[in-house]
């Protein structure tokens, strides 16, 4: 019963906006292009580039951070954290607390030359075959 009502009041709300809109259609017109620039105020379109226009390049400032920040961040859902792991065998980097090879605590001397022997040794050709060449 709450939703129904709801929706009517939402519904009556629209109307009377669009009632408002066509009795001021010239006040509106005339309200939206000023400010979006439209009006010849000092030359063609100075108005647009000054005003409303002007913000396309804030536009793409905050287009650019956003890509930034998504290429960077932590690919686990919701983590805010940069991603300085990559994880081999996948596009994804993620950060120290989900990636599964970074110690919780910290990485410790151990825990690095520990990593660093798993590397070698996957490295290191197996046994029969010859090295590649550079």
């Amino acid at each position: 019963m709450k939703q129904k009502i709801a929706v009517g009041l939402v519904g009556l709300f629209v109307v009377a906006a669009i009632v408002l809109l066509v009795l001021n259609f010239d006040v509106a017109r005339h309200w939206t292009a000023i400010h979006i620039g439209s009006i010849n105020e000092t030359g063609p379109f100075y108005g647009f580039w000054s005003g409303f226009g002007s913000d396309i390049g804030e536009g793409a400032i905050a287009v650019g951070v956003y890509t930034g920040v998504r290429k960077v961040n932590c690919h686990s859902r919701k983590c805010w954290r940069i991603g300085h792991h990559p994880l081999e065998g996948t596009p994804y980097h993620l950060c120290k607390y989900h990636h599964p090879d970074v110690p919780k605590g910290g990485a410790s001397l151990d825990d690095i030359l520990a990593q660093y022997k798993k590397y070698k040794d996957a490295q290191t050709p197996a046994a029969g075959q010859s090295p590649a060449k550079k």
